[in-house]
Formats: C-alpha cells, structure tokens, sequence
C-alpha cells in the first residue's frame, strides 16, 4: 500500500488531483460567499417589508 502511494504522489496525475482539488475548493468559497452575501441582502429586503406591512396594520402578529 505504501510503495502505491508514494509512486501516485510522484506521478502527473497525483499533481493533476491537487489542481482540481485547488480549483474546487475555490469555486466551492465563491459559492457559498455569494449564498451569504444574497441571503443577507434578502433577509433585509424581507425584514423591511414585514416591518411596512406591521406599520400598515396589515401583517404580523
């Protein structure tokens, strides 16, 4: 098992499954940056209009 592992570290395709990890863990920061950014700006948007309609009489408890 070991002599596997140190001929796969050593081999193109050991530096190939680094660069796609890389690039998979920068697409999966871009992702979950951009799910919090939009989810925080919703949650605004949503908080201003329930706070309109409560001032309005119409919603909320």
């Amino acid at each position: 098992m070991g002599r596997y592992v140190k001929r796969f570290l050593r081999s193109s395709e050991a530096a190939t499954a680094v660069e796609y990890a890389v690039l998979l863990a920068l697409i999966l920061m871009a992702v979950f940056s951009s799910i919090l950014f939009v989810g925080g700006q919703t949650g605004g948007m949503w908080g201003g209009i329930q706070n309109d309609l409560t001032s309005a009489g119409l919603g909320g408890s």
